[in-house]
């Protein structure tokens, strides 16, 4: 897909570093180590074959602007006697199919270079636009080649406009230099430097085959990996995504210093940085120009859309930017609270699962709920999960913890089919009263885990989009943080190493969590989720686990475990299950009532990018707010069940 969306803190260095060190023997090798950790296959198959010629394509021609259908159509949809041949060939540490796939870029990039020299004074299509390159298919003919080109030269001549008359005049001169300078990464001059390059394409394409989660990492990649890992990276935190006339914004990082200053919006976009124009540059150059020193500045020339239908505009706009650090695992805790009645409504919102020698989102939690009884009446806990990408699995079973008595709350299966639980064996609530988890698109992962699994005991009613994100497998890296310094010059690899589950048994993978109150944000109408990704792996469940018999416990320190554990273990609840139909109904009425709601849920539906205006009507958080509304009925509920209990009956 054309249209990369990757955050400007998770930049990989694709082909602008030197090949690894790889010889035809390693990367047989590393094949064979990708293979035995991961969960679902363990050796190279036909169907890992097509696969790995696919992404190999995609690899080399992202744009599909060099090669022909009938040129690439023997690799896309390769014979069996082809995928048979290759599948022996590789066993024996010969590549040549795809030393042939990539030979047929020699000829597709001179017959590029014509196309480009004989379209340069050809007047440019008009209204092109990015949304027009979505899901491309390889061109049929070289005229459709052609049509294709000039109208990816026509939305970057429409950035282009936005410039003075000097840096316009070189505008397409830069485009130009970069794609030659790409073209000579592709087909370095030297054999050995080639056959390299070929290497560590086939690791990464066939460790991508397995599924979209695993990767090979060039030494360049691993490092820039880690630094993420690290967290050592300045830049604004934001995602990005190549629109070809430019970069669009379409996150803002919490706590990163975009959103911190108010000055970028979701949709911006970025045509130049530092006044340097970034538009037809590769994604990971424009990266790097944004990312600086920590507390330098950094200047982006964005396009911004004011208006609607006919008095709809762009203006250019020059916004500063202080960099600083962008924190994705560990960023901070949000507390805040909302008055009700003779008390108040806590508000948690928890953006990572993290935890170093100060501090983890667990003991925050506790503490802030502390807290909030301390200096409150604390009627109920809103935890707010949007936006939350995963993190630390010990932490996601902790924060668990803080909300149910004793029992396992996430089950791991790994690639040996062992399956092992991870429990709460503390038993102490920090709270027990009524909850809510709240939840979007983007929640994944562990926070897919505390969601589900307050859900499975009936402990929290998960409010928000009609699913989370759909995580449900761990990886394991090869290179640990540690050794940050050690990276091997022959490449690291990410593999998926198993999946995860709930007590109920069920997995998150690919159908994320289903709220039992479906309440639409921002996000609702964008195709989010691992379900969209390349090869996902399959959802499966096992057993559920509510009863505990410690059968993956060893023997000899089961007794031992049974004396601390097999008391106030957690049941499930049906605390909130009277109250249900009501929440839905009332909740139902209140966002087809509010007009404003309305508004929103229509902006958000019509296309699927985020418009201003759909953000505009998102600033309130109405999704937040309408999920308060349910917490102040729950409220009442149980407080008039409550009451109607404690009344002396009638004689």
């Amino acid at each position: 897909m054309l249209l990369r969306i990757i955050g400007v803190v998770v930049a990989l260095l694709l082909m602008s570093a030197k090949p690894p060190e790889l010889s035809p023997r390693d990367t047989r090798i590393k094949i064979q180590e990708i293979l035995k950790a991961h969960v679902n296959y363990h050796e190279l198959s036909a169907e890992l074959i097509a696969r790995a010629f696919n992404n190999y394509l995609e690899e080399v021609d992202p744009g599909k602007t060099y090669f022909l259908k009938d040129e690439v159509l023997k690799w896309m949809e390769p014979s069996a006697e082809l995928l048979e041949a290759t599948l022996e060939n590789m066993k024996g540490e010969n590549y040549s199919q795809f030393n042939a796939l990539h030979e047929a870029l020699v000829p597709a990039i001179e017959r590029r270079n014509e196309i480009e020299r004989r379209i340069a004074n050809t007047p440019l299509p008009q209204n092109i636009q990015p949304s027009d390159f979505k899901d491309l298919d390889w061109a049929e003919s070289e005229e459709v080649l052609e049509e294709r080109i000039l109208s990816i030269r026509s939305l970057q001549m429409d950035a282009a406009e936005r410039f003075e008359d000097e840096i316009k005049g070189q505008f397409m001169q830069r485009i130009e230099k970069r794609r030659i300078k790409r073209q000579d990464e592709l087909l370095p001059p030297s054999s050995n430097a080639r056959q390299k390059l070929v290497l560590s394409l086939v690791l990464k394409s066939v460790s991508c085959a397995l599924d979209s989660q695993t990767n090979y990492f060039t030494p360049a990649e691993a490092n820039q990996f880690m630094i993420q890992v690290q967290q050592r990276l300045f830049g604004i935190g934001a995602q990005l995504r190549d629109d070809l006339n430019g970069f669009t914004l379409v996150r803002l990082l919490e706590g990163g210093p975009a959103k911190e200053g108010n000055k970028l919006r979701v949709n911006d976009r970025i045509i130049a940085v530092n006044h340097e124009p970034v538009v037809g540059m590769d994604i990971i150059e424009a990266v790097e120009l944004i990312r600086g020193p920590k507390g330098s500045f950094v200047t982006l020339t964005i396009l911004r859309e004011f208006g609607e239908g006919d008095n709809k505009r762009e203006e250019k706009l020059d916004i500063e930017i202080t960099r600083g650090e962008v924190v994705l695992t560990e960023t901070r805790m949000e507390k805040n609270y909302e008055p009700f009645g003779d008390g108040v409504i806590g508000i948690i919102h928890l953006y990572s699962f993290y935890q170093d020698s100060q501090t983890s989102s667990a003991s925050d939690i506790q503490a802030a709920i502390q807290k909030l009884k301390a200096d409150h009446n604390l009627k109920g806990v809103i935890l707010d999960l949007r936006n939350n990408a995963g993190g630390l699995l010990p932490q996601a079973v902790a924060v668990t913890g803080l909300f149910i008595k004793k029992g396992i709350v996430v089950s791991v299966k790994d690639n040996t089919g062992q399956v092992q639980h991870l429990r709460n064996i503390d038993g102490k609530l920090v709270w027990d009263g009524p909850l809510l988890v709240l939840t979007n698109k983007t929640s994944a992962s562990a926070a897919e885990i505390v969601a589900q699994t307050l859900q499975d005991y009936g402990r929290a009613i998960v409010i928000g989009d009609e699913t989370t994100y759909g995580k449900g497998t761990f990886q394991t890296f090869t290179l640990e943080s540690a050794n940050y310094g050690k990276i091997n010059p022959k490449g690291e690899f990410k593999v998926t190493r198993g999946r995860y589950y709930t007590v109920s048994g069920k997995s998150p993978q690919l159908v994320g969590v289903h709220p039992d109150i479906v309440v639409p944000g921002l996000y609702s109408e964008l195709e989010i989720g691992e379900k969209y990704s390349k090869y996902p792996l399959e959802n499966e469940a096992i057993e559920a686990n509510f009863v505990d018999d410690l059968s993956d416990v060893p023997p000899i320190h089961r007794n031992q475990i049974i004396r601390l554990y097999k008391f106030n273990l957690q049941t499930i609840l049906n605390t909130y299950t009277p109250y249900m139909e009501i929440l839905k109904k009332n909740s139902m009425r209140r966002i087809e009532q509010n007009k404003n709601y309305q508004n929103f849920i229509k902006e958000i539906s019509k296309k699927d990018t985020l418009s201003e205006t759909a953000e505009s009507y998102g600033l309130s958080d109405l999704q937040l707010i309408e999920t308060s509304n349910i917490m102040k009925d729950l409220i009442l509920l149980m407080q008039e069940e409550e009451m109607q209990m404690s009344a002396p009956s009638a004689a």
